[in-house]
């Protein structure tokens, strides 16, 4: 049918990724389609409540997608693996995003916005990638850039892709037994991470989704800071109100220490410091967050309140590949870099 509102569906958006978008959109007068899978959630109504209109449907079924897509001038994509305490389904994330892209061509949606992760194109010249150091991460990233180069090549009118780095919100969960009990966690103090606030990822898809010309084919590689653990110790320290350090922690003494599990992919991170730069955005007038900025904001964890490990997505999805042991921590690291829990979408 012939677009004739300006309304923009957001998938994610009972999550963070697609709930900032939401509220970002929303704030701006944009009309808010919001696809949940039970609009009677508190989150889904959260959401209505905000302004968004809610349609039902769930992106693992190519057939639930046509209402939701129904009339609208674009989508912003998010998708994460369904996963068990034994799987990640790789397999099932494509499905999702493929199902979405084909349902918005069929409906004739010109614009198409996919959030994605830092470094997706450029993670196979990381150093030991081709003598299969981080053969478990080749999964999460060749689903990655397939979702990616699908997007480019589907015939959008206007696309875009957004490459949100090292979320900001991961690094309190580092600190599960409180401020006191300091961050255990495998990142060495001199690595450094480029930073983002989930808001900002929301921030960058309202302006993308606002001005689909000027951000035409960008693929927009989003931080709002560059710190390394020794300086986000010193902040949290400054935020949380007591002494924070940056430790140097094998992986078994880490794990040993409280880390979460999903921790253990940090050993990425150590290796590879992800493209993405606060320059980048500001180039494009998107206002970012810093580091000090997000952390003033923050309440400082409490002991036993921060989860031990991502609350996951439900296993919906048909092909799983099995992993296990600390193949399994990095998987789930990799979901959850991008995820910050059920809510993290």
């Amino acid at each position: 049918m012939p677009i004739s509102s300006d309304t923009v569906l957001v998938t994610g958006a009972t999550g963070r990724q697609g709930g900032a978008t939401a509220r970002a959109l929303l704030a701006a007068d944009v009309p808010v389609r919001a696809l949940v899978r039970d609009p009677r959630s508190e989150s889904a109504r959260a959401i209505e409540a905000l302004g968004a209109e809610l349609v039902r449907a769930d992106l693992s079924d190519r057939d639930s997608l046509g209402p939701a897509v129904e009339g609208v001038r674009a989508v912003f994509s998010v998708q994460s693996p369904p996963m068990t305490e034994t799987s990640v389904d790789f397999a099932g994330e494509l499905a999702q995003a493929t199902h979405l892209m084909d349902a918005a061509k069929a409906a004739g949606v010109r614009q198409f916005v996919q959030s994605s992760t830092s470094g997706v194109g450029a993670h196979t010249r990381a150093a030991g990638w081709a003598e299969g150091r981080w053969a478990a991460m080749e999964d999460y990233f060749r689903t990655k850039q397939a979702i990616m180069e699908a997007v480019r090549d589907a015939g959008f009118a206007r696309w875009t892709v957004i490459k949100p780095a090292f979320f900001m919100e991961n690094l309190p969960l580092l600190a599960p037994k409180g401020p006191r009990g300091g961050l255990l966690t495998v990142l060495k103090p001199e690595t450094e991470l480029a930073l983002v606030a989930v808001r900002d990822i929301g921030t960058a898809a309202a302006h993308a989704l606002r001005d689909p010309d000027r951000f035409h084919q960008v693929e927009l590689e989003l931080a709002g800071d560059l710190r390394t653990m020794e300086q986000i110790a010193r902040t949290l320290s400054a935020a949380w109100g007591v002494p924070v350090t940056a430790p140097s922690m094998s992986l078994e003494e880490a794990l040993d220490a409280g880390m979460p599990t999903w921790g253990a992919g940090h050993e990425w991170n150590n290796a590879v410091l992800q493209p993405a730069r606060p320059e980048f955005a500001r180039e494009l007038d998107i206002p970012v967050t810093t580091f000090a900025e997000w952390a003033d904001e923050q309440p400082a964890p409490v002991s036993g309140q921060c989860p031990a490990q991502p609350v996951r997505p439900p296993p919906w999805g048909r092909r799983r590949r099995r992993v296990s042991g600390p193949e399994r921590a990095i998987h789930r690291y990799a979901a959850h870099a991008e995820v910050v829990g059920r809510n993290g979408k």
